[in-house]
């Protein structure tokens, strides 16, 4: 086994689907065009609730990635996951064979898993009898299922893992994928968040948490972060997936190098089921952690793609983290952005989305804004990119994703070199 820390890695392919896009190219130019996602939800009859707006994925074909049967049997986070899984090895023109299978893993973090074919199930179980209900519910509904599916629909034979860390899943994904390679036991992994929570029973219960907005009469403009303004997260769906790889391994097959990845730090609040701690001190923490684990300084980050959940309680309590983390002067110097202004809350998924847009505003030298930022929070201060994406060298960029439990989630990407 190889010494910790002697691989570098590196992202050489991505995949999103996205209430904003159902490619990476859709989504892309979605978030720097400053499209909004959300609208009221399709999905089913949301009449009697108290939110009744989504970022929802639109026109998504299972069966271009998928055979119709095996559509039927996979709950709607998982085709997600295979979906861009699919479209990030193929963006990366890599090719699962016999020779390398064992060494691709497959990390795909979500939060809810299969809730959809829970709640229908359920239904159906109560209605029509337990003889009625699929055999392959249990299947459909496991939170592994993504991780698991994505792997036996591209063969990756290599590490295997599922983290269910509420809406840092997706990022405690990449970074466990990270330090996978780093350490040898894979040379390629597939990894990101996975999620389709957009169903009734979630809905209302996030509704009777007053956890989410309720400006159903306006849901353009309703997911809002770092806004006075700011009611509440907006719920959305869909899948983002990187394929990491060990840089030695992608320069022998001519890869396209979107970034490095280069640092990983993980805290828990220890404090409170939902609320962050006051002064955001895990949220710190991880921010910290995770660019000594990059040896990267304060000074040199250019860009930070933020949790921005539109919550009164964590935008205050980022800006506040990211201040302490970086400095006061660093955390002016740099610019800010909440792409769940488009896209609404992913929850597992978010952290999965958010990668694939930090490293794709490296390679482009673009960063996408943060939209309905109108009134800014005196509380929320800094440089949030309000007005339009921006043009600027990125360097070095972080994703930061916090969850229900404390978790607190911050990876480091750099431009390669």
């Amino acid at each position: 086994m190889t010494n910790f820390k002697s691989k570098r890695v590196v992202v050489t392919g991505v995949g999103a689907v996205t209430p904003v896009g159902n490619t990476p190219e859709e989504y892309w130019a979605g978030l720097l065009a400053g499209r909004n996602g959300i609208g009221p939800i399709t999905l089913f009859d949301a009449s009697k609730h108290a939110c009744r707006i989504a970022g929802e994925v639109k026109q998504f074909d299972p069966h271009q990635y998928m055979e119709r049967k095996e559509a039927k049997r996979m709950a709607r986070f998982a085709q997600f996951s295979v979906a861009a899984s699919h479209q990030a090895l193929a963006d990366a023109k890599f090719v699962i064979n016999d020779l390398n299978a064992e060494q691709v893993g497959t990390i795909v973090g979500t939060g809810t898993g299969g809730l959809d074919v829970m709640e229908a199930q359920h239904e159906v179980y109560l209605t029509r009898g337990p003889s009625r209900c699929s055999p392959f519910t249990v299947q459909m509904m496991i939170a592994n299922m993504a991780a698991g599916l994505t792997a036996i629909h591209t063969g990756a034979k290599g590490p295997n893992s599922c983290p269910v860390t509420a809406c840092a899943a997706g990022s405690n994904a990449v970074g466990d994928a990270f330090r996978l390679i780093q350490r040898g036991y894979a040379q390629a992994m597939i990894c990101g968040g996975a999620e389709a929570a957009v169903t009734p029973l979630s809905l209302a219960g996030f509704a009777s948490a007053k956890a989410v907005s309720t400006r159903n009469d306006d849901p353009a403009r309703a997911c809002r972060p770092f806004d006075l303004d700011r009611n509440g997260f907006v719920m959305g769906e869909g899948a983002g997936i990187l394929l990491l790889e060990e840089l030695e391994h992608a320069l022998s097959r001519g890869a396209k190098i979107y970034a490095e990845i280069v640092g990983y730090g993980m805290t828990c609040d220890a404090y409170h089921i939902t609320s962050p701690v006051p002064g955001g001190t895990g949220a710190t923490r991880a921010i910290e952690l995770a660019l000594k684990d990059a040896g990267i300084e304060p000074e040199r980050v250019d860009y930070i793609n933020a949790h921005g959940t539109s919550t009164p309680a964590n935008d205050k309590t980022e800006t506040l983290a990211i201040k302490k983390a970086l400095g006061e002067k660093n955390a002016r110097d740099l610019a800010i952005s909440s792409t769940k202004s488009m896209t609404g809350h992913l929850l597992g998924g978010s952290g999965g989305i958010e990668a694939v847009a930090t490293v794709l505003a490296i390679l482009n030298d673009r960063m996408p804004p943060t939209i309905n930022l109108e009134t800014p929070d005196p509380e929320c201060d800094l440089d949030y990119i309000s007005n339009g994406s921006r043009a600027k060298t990125v360097n070095v960029a972080l994703s930061n994703s916090f969850g229900f439990g404390g978790h607190n989630v911050t990876l480091v990407f750099q431009k390669y070199a």
